[in-house]
Order: structure tokens, then C-alpha cells, then sequence
């Protein structure tokens, strides 16, 4: 399937509302998009996506009185293509480094996807820098380790983890006839209501910048490779350092990436006010499958000042 001619657009530096600039961090550049002022709220996106995914709650952050600032995470969209970098431990301090460099005290990081995971290790690295939590999709790492390891039909579901441990084919099979393949996973990773296809024909383009692929699915290929390896015993243990910040766990009931199964009892891993919000026939991305029920819950999260009861 060719894209369409609607989706002619800027595929990073897309208009809107929000401004778009690049800041310096953990030794690369990151390109962000941010929007409001107040305290800061930075949203990280997962895969196959970048920082558009967040565009219905940015504009609902910044009208609540938040600083809704989305980056792309290393490697993808306007954010640097390294050569090496892309292990968690430090496409966390990415995230941390970006904090710093907006000049913020602390941030309410909200991850889905990969950037869940992020998310969810960056609380635990520099519990300091992060206020809050929102995590959408994505077990706490070790969770998801013991499920990916453990739980047969999560073994199964993720199958396109697995192929990308194959040197050079799934970037190739990412590109294909202009990145249909992740057109493929977005309608294939929703629940029953299908996408507007000139947002899906957006981030057909994204990944279509060069290096793009090959960037992306590298932080799978080290959660895979590095699972029986000193690096990746050592990140694991690092882990069982509990979370002592409120967080907020949001998923999606028919989301076949993620299972529920996989994701529910991460909350064993926070030693602080934790709420978990199962989205009844949504799938892995619920804030686009369902914007206003997800920025609800959101900012009823974050204006909370008594998230424990």
C-alpha cells in the first residue's frame, strides 16, 4: 500500500500548537515538542511511533496548566542517530539528561511502550528528577523479563521482539513498500476502532527517515541479547530498587502486545500510592484509541495531591 498524498507532511516537525527545538543531553541532541507552562510534564513515546503520538495530551496539558513537553527518543524522529546507546539504563538518562537540560527541578514522566519501560527505569536510576509516574502498556521491567521468559502466550505475543534479534531483515522489512509494515502493527496492535489512516500514514514516514529502523528496533535487540548476560543480569538487578514515586498504570484489555496478564502486579515494585486502570475493549494505544478517556484519568492523576486514597 502506497501512503497517500494527504500525509505530504513534515514528518517530524509536524505544526500545530506547540514549538519545536532540539536540546543537548547524555551526549546526543533531542528533538522535542512542548507546549504550556507550569510544572513539566514529559511524555515519552514507544514503537513504532515518536513524539506525535502524544498530540491530543499535549494541547490538554497545556490547557490544565502543565509544561507538555514529548521527545523522540534516541534514534528516532529529529532526535540523533548513534551508532551505539541504546540500552536502558542510558536512554533513561536520555530522559533524565532532557529533564536537566530544560532547566526543571523534576518532571511527570509518562511512558508507553518502550517509553514505559524508560519510564519505569528512570524512577528507579534518578528518583530525585521524577515527580510522577503515568506508564501505558509496559510491565515493570522485571515483570515483564518473568513474563517474556516465563508465560507462553506473552512469549507469543512478542513475536516481532523475537524477529528482530535478526541481523539486518527487519530493518529492511520495516522500510518495505514505504513502511507498510508498521501501518500493518498499529491497526494489528488497536482494539476494535481502526485508525485515521492519515495518522498512520504519519508514522509510515517517520520510520522512513534514514537509519530510522535500524535505530528503533535496537533497544529490543539488548533486552533480548542482553537477557542472560552480565550487563543485562546486572540492569535486572538494579530493578529490585522499589519505586517510591505515586504512579499511575493504564492498559488497554484487548492490547495483544502487552497482556494484561503481563502487566498486572507491577504495582509489587512501588512503594508509593499506585492506581491501576484497565481500559475495557481498547488495545496498546489507548491514549489515541480513546484520547479523552485516557487525558481524563491523566490529569486527574496529576492534579491529585491525595493519590494514595
Amino acid at each position: 500500500m502506497s501512503l497517500s498524498p494527504r500525509a505530504q507532511v513534515p514528518p517530524v516537525k509536524i505544526e500545530g500548537p506547540w514549538t519545536h527545538r532540539d536540546v543537548a543531553a547524555n551526549g546526543a541532541r533531542f528533538h522535542i515538542a512542548e507546549l504550556g507552562d507550569g510544572p513539566l510534564v514529559l511524555l515519552l513515546h514507544g514503537f513504532p511511533q515518536f513524539w506525535w503520538t502524544w498530540r491530543h495530551q499535549m494541547t490538554a496539558l497545556a490547557a490544565a496548566g502543565y509544561r507538555a513537553v514529548a521527545m523522540d527518543l534516541r534514534g528516532v524522529g529529529g532526535s540523533d542517530r548513534t551508532p551505539r546507546g541504546y540500552d536502558p539504563a542510558n536512554l533513561a538518562l536520555d530522559v533524565t539528561g532532557v529533564i536537566r537540560s530544560l532547566g526543571e527541578p523534576d518532571a511527570a514522566l509518562v511512558g508507553h511502550d518502550l517509553g514505559g519501560y524508560l519510564a519505569w527505569t528512570a524512577a528507579v536510576m534518578r528518583p530525585k528528577l521524577v515527580r510522577r509516574l503515568a506508564v501505558v502498556s509496559m510491565p515493570h521491567p522485571r515483570r515483564w523479563r518473568s513474563a517474556l521468559l516465563g508465560d507462553r502466550r506473552q512469549t507469543a505475543a512478542s513475536a516481532h521482539i523475537w524477529g528482530f534479534q535478526r541481523p539486518w531483515l527487519p530493518e529492511r522489512q520495516l522500510v518495505a513498500d514505504d513502511a507498510a509494515l508498521v501501518g500493518q502493527l498499529i491497526r494489528d496492535w488497536r482494539g476494535p476502532v481502526r485508525p485515521d489512516e492519515d495518522a498512520v500514514d504519519v508514522y509510515r514516514r517517520a520510520m522512513l527517515i534514514p537509519s530510522t529502523a535500524h535505530c528503533a528496533v535496537e533497544p529490543y535487540r539488548w533486552l533480548v541479547r542482553s537477557l542472560l548476560r552480565p550487563d543485562g543480569v546486572q540492569f535486572n538487578r538494579r530493578m529490585k530498587r522499589p519505586v517510591r514515586v505515586p504512579t499511575l498504570h493504564l492498559h488497554g484489555s484487548l492490547d495483544p502486545v502487552m497482556r494484561t496478564r503481563s502487566a498486572a502486579g507491577s504495582g509489587e515494585y512501588v512503594e508509593a500510592p499506585y492506581r491501576w486502570r484497565l481500559y475495557d475493549g481498547l488495545g496498546h494505544f489507548p491514549h489515541e484509541e480513546d484520547p479523552v478517556a485516557f487525558t481524563t484519568d491523566l490529569l486527574d492523576w496529576l492534579r491529585d495531591s491525595e493519590p494514595d486514597r
